[in-house]
C-alpha cells in the first residue's frame, strides 16, 4: 500500500508545478518509511539465504554424522560377536572345571569371576550397540527425509523453470532469460523490453511478458518472489524531489513490475519489490554492451523452507 500511495504522489508531483512544503514534507516521510520498509525486507531476505546455506551446511554435517556413526556400530558389532564367542567358550571351559577334581576348585572360582566381569561387559556392550542402531536408524531415517524433500524441492523448482520457459517462449533470449541458481529461478528481463530510457512506466510488450510470467506462477502458493531493480553507473538525466539517482530509478521500477505481477493475480504477500540501482553489475560498466546487460530486472522465485527447517528442528 505504501508503495502505491508513493506512486500515485510521484504522479500528482509530475503534473503539478507547485507543492507545498507541507506535502513535501509528507512524501519524504512516507519515502523513508519506504526505505525503512525495503532494508528491513533485504535484511529478511538476506537471513534467509543464510539460513539456506545453514540449512545445507547442518545436513553435510548431519551425513557426516552417519557415517561415522555406522563405522561406531560395525566396530561394537564386531566386539560384540568377539565378547559372545570369548564368552561360550569361557562358559564350557567353566562346566569343565566343575567336572573335575577338587584340587581346582581356586581356578573354578577365579573363572566364575572372570565369567561374571565378561558378562557385565557384555550387557554393557549389547546396551551400547542397541543404543547406537537405534540412534543410527534415526539419523538415516531424518537423512532420507532431507534427502527426499531436497529432491523434491529441487524437481520443483526445474519444473517451475520450465513452465516459465514455455510461458514466456515467444520472446526474445536477448529480452528475456530463465535459469535456476542456488535452488531458485532467475527471470532476468532487460531494460529494453519494459522501459524506455529514465523511465519507471512498463511498455506494452513488457506488460505482455509479466502477465504471462504471472499467469504461469500465480497457483503456486509456496514461493516468495524477489522483484530487483538494476541500472548501469550512468546519472539519471532527469531528478526530481523523489528519484536524485540509479537507486531510486531501480525502486520505482521494480515496484511498477510488482503492482503489475499482483494486478495479474500474484498475491502481494508473496512479492517483496526492491532495487540494487547500480551497485550489483553482471559486467564492468566499461563499454556500450556491458552496460546493456546491466540494465535489467530480475525476479527471483524462491521455494518455501519450511519444511526443511521442521524437519532439522525436530531432532
Amino acid at each position: 500500500m505504501n508503495r502505491t500511495l508513493l506512486a500515485v504522489f510521484v504522479l500528482l508531483i509530475m503534473s503539478s508545478c507547485v507543492v507545498t512544503r507541507k506535502k513535501y514534507d509528507d512524501l519524504l516521510a512516507q519515502k523513508v518509511s519506504m526505505e525503512a520498509d525495503l532494508h528491513d525486507k533485504n535484511t529478511r531476505l538476506e537471513k534467509a539465504n543464510a539460513d539456506l546455506k545453514d540449512l545445507d551446511e547442518k545436513l553435510k554435517k548431519l551425513k557426516e554424522d552417519t557415517t561415522n556413526l555406522g563405522i561406531d556400530v560395525r566396530n561394537t558389532s564386531q566386539k560384540l560377536a568377539s565378547l559372545e564367542k570369548e564368552h561360550e567358550q569361557l562358559n564350557t571351559y567353566y562346566k569343565n572345571l566343575m567336572t573335575s577334581s577338587g584340587k581346582l576348585n581356586r581356578d573354578i572360582a577365579q573363572q566364575q569371576e572372570q565369567l561374571v566381569s565378561i558378562q557385565e561387559n557384555l550387557t554393557r556392550t549389547r546396551r551400547m550397540n542397541d543404543s547406537l542402531s537405534n540412534s543410527l536408524a534415526e539419523r538415516e531415517k531424518k537423512v532420507q527425509e532431507l534427502e527426499t524433500v531436497l529432491a523434491n524441492k529441487d524437481k520443483a523448482v526445474q519444473d517451475l523453470k520450465n513452465k516459465i520457459s514455455s510461458a514466456l517462449l515467444n520472446f526474445k533470449e536477448n529480452d528475456i532469460t530463465v535459469q535456476v541458481k542456488n535452488g531458485k529461478v532467475y527471470v532476468s528481463l532487460a531494460e529494453q523490453l519494459l522501459f524506455g530510457s529514465g523511465s519507471i512506466v512498463v511498455d506494452a510488450k513488457g506488460v505482455t511478458a509479466l502477465q504471462q510470467l504471472a499467469k504461469a506462477i500465480k497457483d503456486q502458493k509456496d514461493i516468495n518472489i524477489l522483484v530487483e531493480g538494476h541500472t548501469d553507473n550512468v546519472p539519471i538525466s532527469k531528478k526530481s524531489q523523489y528519484m536524485e539517482d540509479n537507486w531510486d530509478l531501480s525502486v520505482m521500477r521494480a515496484t511498477s513490475i510488482t503492482k503489475i505481477l499482483t494486478k495479474a493475480g500474484l498475491s502481494p504477500q508473496q512479492i517483496t519489490a526492491s532495487g540494487r540501482g547500480e551497485f550489483s553489475p553482471l559486467a564492468a560498466n566499461d563499454n556500450p554492451q556491458n552496460k546493456q546487460k546491466n540494465r535489467r530486472t530480475e525476479i527471483i522465485i524462491t521455494p518455501d523452507l519450511d519444511e526443511l527447517f521442521k524437519i532439522l528442528e525436530s531432532n
